[in-house]
């Protein structure tokens, strides 16, 4: 988990990012996040959560690993939907 350091509707977010996805979903369900929370493809690149700072602190407390931005950039790239596969399904089918 990175800093809470974006802001959206008066609060400040953090990104919540497992190397499984199955994983992710598990340890959201374990602090009390909803699945509705969820983002990922193909509406975003990489599966993640979206937390608010007390949530961040609820989930370090739990046991998520808080990292900075060069970790979490890391694991961003090692999850995150590869661009020429996401290229490809916005291509019509004679495109291709």
């Amino acid at each position: 988990m990175d800093e809470p350091v974006w802001p959206w509707a008066g609060r400040r977010w953090c990104h919540m990012l497992a190397d499984d996805e199955a994983e992710l979903h598990r340890f959201a369900a374990r602090i009390g996040i909803h699945r509705h929370a969820y983002q990922g493809p193909p509406k975003t690149s990489a599966p993640h959560y979206d937390l608010t700072g007390l949530e961040r602190d609820r989930a370090v407390r739990m046991g998520a690993q808080p990292v900075g931005r060069e970790q979490i950039v890391a694991v961003f790239r090692r999850v995150r939907e590869p661009r020429k596969n996401k290229m490809r399904q916005q291509l019509p089918a004679a495109a291709e």
